[in-house]
């Protein structure tokens, strides 16, 4: 079992930028591929970005690539969210997920964390 939690959400200006963290518990973290997903009023769970074991692979939902980065530290057993260049439209809750393939799809992960809220005003 993997629990997660989810911190370092709030509200930023257009541009700025948050780092949002994922601790896990448990022992088998470094097993886990690792991923964000976003969800906003209304709209469906989108994929943010993923990670494999190592850290060494990595993917990106096309919305945020080139300004979002993921990353991990299986020592402290977290993994991050760096987010730069912040739009509106990236208002969202954010969920880290947990799983055994990196995917796209959330339904292939099977741990979530509760959620933690970002805003980005104009």
């Amino acid at each position: 079992q993997v629990q997660l939690v989810e911190s370092g959400g709030g509200l930023v200006q257009a541009g700025g930028s948050l780092r949002l963290s994922c601790a896990a518990s448990g022992r088998t973290f470094s097993t886990y591929v690792m991923a964000w997903f976003r969800q906003a009023p209304g709209k469906e769970r989108e994929f943010v970005a993923a990670t494999t074991y190592s850290g060494g692979s990595t993917d990106y939902g096309d919305t945020v690539k080139g300004r979002f980065t993921i990353s991990r530290d299986n020592a402290k057993k977290t993994v991050y969210l760096q987010m730069n260049g912040l739009k509106p439209e990236d208002t969202a809750v954010y969920y880290c997920a947990g799983g055994i393939v990196v995917a796209r799809t959330s339904s292939t992960y099977n741990y979530w964390g509760q959620g933690t809220q970002v805003t980005v005003s104009s």
